[in-house]
């Protein structure tokens, strides 16, 4: 560190800007407002610092950065005894830890929607395809009751109720997608999904690894009965029989494209070889 030879063992108000890391007007509006002043004044009235006052600036701008107002850190400074600043620090600290749990489910957000895109940014969108997918953790939904003429949209506001009280600590902010029974996807019938789910890294569920029989095509939100034809008719054609649930998702939605029927929908049907190609096979 680089200490003033007038003065050992203190800081020109230069050096201190630099080694705390704020600038020498920000020390000079401290010092007008009485928030922190240098622990001498030479000739020409230069200010000197020592070096515990390092630690008040970043106290300082920790609490700022918690949202503390400048006013609010002088009282405290002017009114200090070692029982109120143990106290504030306490406060601050679950305030911090705070914070990190909201950075933290912000982050998980961020990674499963940013993977979500990366999964179809290469793919031929016209192309059914097969492939063994791993198991990824979901939180999943109850079954939906459409008996009492309620649509897609009632049975999904359940679903968001159900979350908020049974999964309080649990982020809602990930998209969700429809899950369609075997039996619903084997008679035709895919308009409102038996049960909603979202991908998240602390669910509780998981969609199964399988091998899936995977298509895509553009539309909007439910406008994908022509996709789930042409997965079956795939499924049949090449001696594949579905033995799971379906997965419909959207990975390219509101979020990244602007037109609403442009939406790029993903449907994954689990597969596996029918007992007659297996025959077939043995023979």
């Amino acid at each position: 560190m680089s200490i003033t030879k007038k003065h050992p063992g203190l800081f020109s108000i230069n050096d201190f800007a630099m080694y705390s890391r704020t600038t020498k007007d920000t020390l000079l509006h401290y010092d007008r407002i009485g928030l922190l002043s240098p622990v001498l004044r030479g000739k020409n009235n230069y200010r000197y610092y020592s070096s515990g006052q390092l630690a008040i600036v970043n106290v300082i701008r920790t609490y700022q950065n918690l949202g503390m107002s400048l006013s609010e850190i002088k009282y405290l400074k002017d009114n200090r005894t070692p029982e109120d600043v143990y106290a504030k620090f306490g406060e601050q600290i679950n305030s911090i830890d705070a914070k990190i749990s909201e950075w933290a489910q912000a982050r998980k957000l961020l990674v499963t929607l940013r993977s979500s895109i990366r999964s179809v940014l290469d793919i031929d969108e016209q192309a059914i395809t097969v492939q063994f997918l791993p198991s990824e953790a979901i939180v999943l939904g109850k079954q939906n009751d459409y008996s009492h003429g309620q649509t897609d949209y009632d049975a999904l506001e359940l679903f968001y109720k159900d979350m908020k009280e049974n999964y309080p600590n649990i982020g809602l902010n990930f998209p969700v997608w429809g899950l369609f029974t075997q039996a619903r996807i084997e008679r035709g019938d895919w308009v409102w999904p038996d049960r909603y789910y979202f991908y998240n890294p602390d669910g509780n569920d998981r969609i199964p690894e399988a091998l899936y029989a995977i298509g895509y095509m553009r539309g909007g939100y439910g406008q994908c009965g022509s996709l789930y034809q042409r997965i079956i008719d795939y499924i049949n054609k090449n001696g594949l029989e579905i033995c799971g649930d379906a997965y419909e998702q959207y990975p390219l939605n509101e979020l990244s494209i602007i037109k609403p029927d442009n939406y790029l929908i993903r449907v994954m049907i689990p597969v596996s070889e029918s007992k007659i190609t297996e025959t077939l096979r043995q023979v």
